[in-house]
């Protein structure tokens, strides 16, 4: 199986070709080969297949185009212009988020292979009039430019899934923390850094109150639905190709908390409370509760814990680094 991943220098997309090098199937089939393109090309590793490491601006058809000159099986559509960035510059999120979705659906369609197609779009899609509690079929209402473009993305791949062009599935992913590296302009990048920068001896700080709830889920666990996502026959997502993934439900005092039991205390004296009104105005949309009774049942998986995700941090990200 040729697998093309788009954000593949993302740490996402890093992490998914890590796990593919690690246990070299996909769908219950062998890797092949694997494509990763990004804007940067992404750094070479090693593999027991071949890897393409491509600088390709998924805006630009002609690009996405040259990334099928070896026609994947499966793609992983990662890449995209995060919240807080399609929020600030409208512009940039739609030729980006919008146009390079379609540049990959089409591209996928002129393949003429029917590959599987997995999206990654976000909990951003649900907002507005949507219940606290949301459960399977609740209406998309996004509130924010970013979750309206992966909401219009999510309806491309169900109707070139219902025409037969691609075997899309689309997977709304809950906040990813912690995330390694350094902060980025999703407007969410707080989840992940006052936890990844306090446990490393920096500041760092929280927009919002400790009383504020996050749906949010470990990086080892996306990674783990994402691969799970290409095995699952098409039959079992029924005419609804996209998700809710499952996650959990925190507030920010209880994910601290976790983290001070983990790490210890000195972490938590390094983050400051200073409230940033463009932040709330983007996150405070998002729904924290979610009842993911379809994806449940056919096999993703929750975290036990945030103390798990502490834990694992620590071991993947830091210890081993």
């Amino acid at each position: 199986m040729q697998v093309l991943i788009t954000g593949g220098g993302g740490f996402l997309g890093q992490k998914l070709a890590a796990a593919l090098v690690a246990n070299p199937l996909i769908a219950g089939k062998p890797v092949s080969g694997l494509t990763l393109a990004d804007l940067v090309a992404p750094s070479p590793m090693n593999a027991p297949f071949p890897v393409e490491c491509v600088a390709a601006d998924i805006s630009d058809a002609s690009a996405v185009n040259q990334l099928f000159s070896t026609t994947p099986d499966v793609i992983y559509h990662l890449a995209a212009v995060v919240s807080g960035a399609a929020e600030a510059d409208f512009d940039l999120g739609m030729r980006v988020n919008l146009g390079g979705t379609m540049n990959v659906l089409e591209t996928a369609r002129q393949a003429g292979n029917v590959p599987i197609v997995i999206f990654a779009s976000s909990v951003a899609a649900h907002g507005g009039e949507a219940p606290e509690v949301v459960t399977d079929g609740v209406e998309l209402n996004p509130q924010s430019s970013y979750g309206t473009q992966k909401v219009i993305g999510e309806k491309l791949l169900q109707d070139y899934s219902r025409k037969g062009f691609i075997d899309g599935r689309g997977v709304r992913l809950p906040t990813v923390t912690i995330r390694p590296g350094v902060a980025n302009a999703a407007a969410s990048s707080f989840m992940s850094s006052i936890f990844r920068d306090t446990m490393q001896g920096e500041s760092a700080n929280c927009p919002v109150s400790k009383n504020f709830k996050v749906w949010h889920s470990a990086p080892r666990t996306i990674i783990g639905n994402l691969l799970l996502a290409a095995g699952i026959p098409a039959v079992d997502f029924g005419y609804n190709r996209c998700i809710n993934l499952p996650g959990r439900t925190d507030t920010i005092g209880d994910m601290i908390g976790a983290m001070t039991s983990v790490a210890g205390p000195a972490a938590e004296a390094r983050i400051s409370w200073k409230s940033d009104p463009a932040v709330e105005a983007v996150v405070g949309g998002w729904r924290a509760e979610f009842k993911p009774k379809k994806a449940l049942a056919m096999g993703f998986i929750a975290d036990k814990s945030f103390e798990d995700t502490v834990c694992w941090f620590l071991k993947d990200d830091i210890v081993n680094k």
